[in-house]
């Protein structure tokens, strides 16, 4: 009995064990699953803040587009000119030249509506929206040469007079004011440099941008023929306010035929929208306001076409003739496009002067260039008297054809 009875309690006991064995296993299970969920749920959070900045930037973006789009979807403002305020309202030229009352944005400040300045007006009723700041047109902004050209008075030949005059009428006068004043007189407007194609004008102009610190504003005269009206004198007053902020300055106006030619009575609207123009370079120049330390520097092959307005005195001052070179001059011009090309001995410069009469100063040049290459192409170090030669025979030939029609048995 008393066997059976201590059976008993060992069982109790191994069950008690047990039961204990199976509660730390449970709990221990229980501790590592608490620390995967509790790693699970950190990652969790740490997912939704991410999620939540992301949102946040995405509606921001959103919200950026949406703007964008109802920008896009906003009628253009008309952009026109202040004539003058009147009261609460103002007087306005529109773009395409018409002329309202209209009333101003009550925020806009009083001080910047200033007559002449430039306005964005609503599409609809033309109140003034805006003040715009005032900006070149980018004919006219790219017109500044900011690099100098490489070309000095030294790279000239056969120009020496006509170098002296174009020094005298826009160096001086910019390098020493002072002298003018002293003597009671007014420098020099400008000078026309009228001559045939290829006897330096762009040449002559380039040199005084190199050799004077003042601001040199190029512009091709067909460049300031417009198709609408009051465009062209619009980039013609832009061209002149620009030289006369930056003053000193200089203006040149290659091939200004194009829009100085003489004023008929019997004309196009075409030709009378570059009388315009004209009209405004002529008060530019010298009107009741001309401005003061610009030089105007004009070149043209065409001196018969121009008007007489645009020739007196207080205008161009000085007319400069540039003819073909004569024989010394053709030597001079020679010696400056041979200094560092290699010569044979037997070259005469001044046989070569002789035998090219009626050769501009870009043929003489080209006469060199074809030579060099005729030397280059055979291999030789230097540029004997056959290719002088050939090159010559060349460049007449190349005077004396006539102009034919390429495209005449095209289509047969």
């Amino acid at each position: 009995m008393g066997t059976e009875v201590d059976r008993n309690v060992n069982f109790k006991k191994d069950v008690h064990n047990n039961d204990n064995i199976d509660k730390i296993h449970s709990l221990e299970e229980l501790k590592k699953n608490y620390a995967i969920l509790s790693e699970k749920s950190q990652q969790l959070l740490t997912d939704k803040l991410f999620l939540e900045n992301e949102c946040s930037r995405l509606k921001k973006r959103v919200n950026r587009m949406e703007e964008e789009i109802s920008n896009l979807h906003t009628p253009p403002f008309v952009v026109g000119h202040l004539q003058d305020t009147i009261n609460d309202n103002a007087v306005v030229r529109s773009s395409n030249g018409t002329v309202f009352l209209v009333s101003i944005n009550k925020h806009l400040e009083a001080k910047k509506l200033l007559p002449g300045a430039r306005v964005a007006l609503n599409q609809d009723n033309l109140s003034i929206i805006e003040v715009l700041d005032d900006s070149w047109d980018p004919l006219v902004s790219s017109a500044e040469i900011i690099d100098s050209p490489e070309i000095q008075f030294t790279d000239i030949g056969g120009l020496d007079e006509q170098i002296k005059q174009i020094r005298q009428a826009i160096e001086l006068p910019i390098e020493n004011p002072e002298a003018f004043d002293k003597f009671g007189i007014e420098s020099p407007k400008g000078i026309l440099l009228a001559g045939p194609p290829g006897t330096g004008k762009t040449l002559l102009a380039k040199a005084v941008a190199s050799s004077t610190n003042a601001t040199f504003l190029g512009i091709v005269g067909s460049e300031l023929a417009q198709k609408y009206i009051g465009e062209g004198g619009r980039l013609v007053r832009e061209l002149f306010d620009l030289a006369s902020k930056k003053a000193p300055s200089i203006i040149f106006i290659d091939e200004i035929d194009s829009i100085g030619s003489k004023r008929l009575d019997s004309t196009t609207s075409g030709d009378r929208e570059v009388q315009r123009t004209l009209m405004q370079l002529l008060a530019e120049m010298d009107g009741f306001e001309s401005v003061k330390n610009v030089k105007v520097i004009a070149a043209t092959n065409r001196p018969e076409l121009l008007d007489a307005a645009l020739l007196r005195s207080g205008r161009f001052d000085r007319i400069v003739s540039l003819p073909l070179p004569d024989k010394d001059a053709r030597k001079s011009i020679l010696k400056v496009h041979t200094r560092d090309t290699p010569l044979s001995k037997n070259i005469d410069l001044n046989l070569i002067s002789i035998k090219t009469e009626g050769f501009s100063g870009a043929e003489l040049k080209s006469l060199i260039v074809e030579a060099a290459m005729s030397a280059i192409s055979e291999n030789r170090n230097k540029v004997n008297k056959m290719d002088i030669v050939k090159s010559i025979e060349i460049i007449v030939k190349k005077k004396n054809e006539k102009p034919s029609n390429n495209n005449e048995n095209l289509y047969r």
